[in-house]
């Protein structure tokens, strides 16, 4: 399973439109658009996951693609390092 990361996505854009554009490229297993914490409104970002064989063919097709007037990022998503510190 491979994470893509999914950017500039419009703010109009619900799970079942990206459902749809990515499923041409193979079977979706999860989707996460990240919502705002506050308003609740979309933060025009999501995640992705693919086989890893189907997200190299969307990653190819898709980056740079446009999509309802946004031209997508569309790449493997990278692991975020988690923000260590002392506790108290």
């Amino acid at each position: 399973m491979t994470k893509l990361f999914v950017g500039n996505l419009p703010f109009t854009a619900t799970e079942a439109s990206v459902r749809t554009l990515f499923a041409a490229h193979g079977t979706v297993e999860s989707i996460a658009l990240i919502m705002d914490r506050d308003t609740g409104r979309p933060r025009g970002f999501g995640f992705i996951e693919l086989s890893s064989a189907d997200a190299a063919r969307a990653i190819q097709a898709l980056n740079g693609k446009d999509f309802e007037g946004r031209a997508l990022k569309v790449n493997e998503a990278q692991e975020r390092e988690r923000a260590g510190g002392a506790r108290r």
